[in-house]
């Protein structure tokens, strides 16, 4: 198990050459599947900031990333950061604020999101947008 907060920050690397890519900046996460996606990397001041597919890691590790060959970034979707969202429910209620996530770095999958209101389990998020973490309201899953 991996916290968001303790990703943020940690060196990416390329594979082969060891090449610093960067930092990482943040966890793109789609919220429908509850995985992490990709991974946006802080290049340094003046440069745009990398993106790399989750299952384009070679390795993930307690302090740092290993990052294959970069391929073809055209299939990147937008990234809205998870960490600080606003929580709603799908009816529009407020939920609290998002403080960290869990995920296993193995399979990419969220476990749990940690909020100002207490601990969400992967399987109640809906979406994430702009504005806030879609959830499904009430406990347990559907059908």
């Amino acid at each position: 198990m991996m916290l968001f907060s303790r990703v943020r920050g940690l060196p990416v690397l390329t594979l082969g050459d060891a090449d610093r890519v960067g930092v990482v900046r943040a966890l793109t996460v789609d919220a429908g599947s509850g995985e992490v996606t990709h991974v946006r990397v802080r290049r340094g001041r003046m440069r745009k900031d990398a993106v790399v597919a989750w299952d384009a890691l070679g390795a993930v590790g307690p302090d740092l990333l290993i990052a294959r060959p970069a391929g073809d970034p055209s299939g990147v979707p937008p990234h809205h950061d998870l960490v600080g969202s606003r929580v709603l429910t799908e009816c529009g209620e407020e939920r609290g604020t998002v403080l960290d996530a869990a995920f296993d770095p193995a399979t990419a999958r969220i476990e749990a999101v940690l909020t100002t209101r207490g601990e969400l389990p992967a399987g109640r998020l809906l979406g994430l947008g702009d504005h806030a973490l879609v959830i499904r309201t009430g406990h347990g899953h559907p059908g």
